[in-house]
């Protein structure tokens, strides 16, 4: 039972922390919940070649359940721009799918490298005043319509997060409001969400030397603390979005970033 609640307790934090990220920046939280998982899965004995793929995994899944209390949320406020997921919608899903089915063939060192490096810009991003730079008016047309689209999810699925971080800024640079992207976001993690955490799944059932409660790469009963907790949550968050100063949630939210990749880092060494 003991040793049930020191499996559990890091994983309810990191469930509220993903929920409310999730809801106050459009993130799907899997930048916070995959620290997290990696560390509870050395204990439940997931093997280390395989372990980063599960945390990933089991991230992307939680993120189904955040993505949609935070759509649910943030809608009520007008805040999801239907528009530009019709155009969105596919590109993310077959980036997402294809993105889950590559990561498969990197190794867990790899992977927590490039989730690491991907979370320190993210964190540095946060910390620095870079919020007021636009590279045009509208999204881009033509290829690139589908095309970046399609790049952000396959990146969000190598590693493990609802895209936010990436689609976010993203479309403010292109003159798109703050909160509309945010609110936006969170649809678009949903779909990266599903289709890549279908994609771990298919790629996870023929691999060898996982513990029981394992879906393919996915952790089920991490999946069912978490968010359960991140449900909670999410809304708590958008509603934030509206109320707390986002510079000053900006400085924290980097300065965790940058701890927990160290930590990360640490824990294959």
């Amino acid at each position: 039972m003991i040793e049930i609640l020191i499996d559990a307790f890091p994983l309810i934090v990191a469930g509220a922390g993903a929920g409310f990220l999730a809801g106050l920046l459009g993130i799907g939280g899997g930048i916070v919940t995959i620290p997290a998982l990696f560390i509870v899965f050395e204990g439940i004995g997931i093997p280390i070649e395989w372990r980063m793929h599960c945390a990933i995994a089991t991230s992307l899944t939680i993120i189904i359940a955040t993505s949609i209390s935070s759509v649910h949320a943030h809608n009520k406020k007008g805040g999801v721009d239907w528009s530009i997921m019709k155009d969105w919608w596919w590109p993310i899903m077959l980036g997402a799918l294809a993105g889950s089915f590559f990561a498969k063939t990197l190794k867990t060192e790899t992977l927590v490298y490039i989730f690491a490096a991907f979370a320190t810009l993210v964190g540095l991003k946060m910390l620095l005043p870079l919020d007021k730079i636009k590279l045009g008016d509208k999204l881009p047309g033509g290829v690139f319509r589908f095309l970046n689209p399609g790049i952000i999810g396959f990146l969000s699925a190598i590693k493990g997060i609802g895209g936010g971080s990436f689609s976010v800024p993203y479309m403010t640079l292109y003159g798109v409001p703050i909160h509309r992207a945010v609110g936006t976001s969170s649809l678009a993690g949903l779909f990266i969400s599903t289709f890549g955490g279908l994609g771990y799944f298919i790629e996870g059932r023929d691999v060898e030397g996982l513990p029981e409660g394992m879906a393919g790469f996915i952790h089920i009963p991490s999946v069912i603390v978490v968010a359960s907790v991140a449900v909670f949550f999410a809304p708590l968050g958008a509603k934030a979005a509206h109320a707390i100063p986002r510079k000053i949630l900006s400085i924290l939210f980097g300065s965790f970033l940058v701890l927990a990749t160290l930590r990360l880092i640490l824990t294959v060494h």
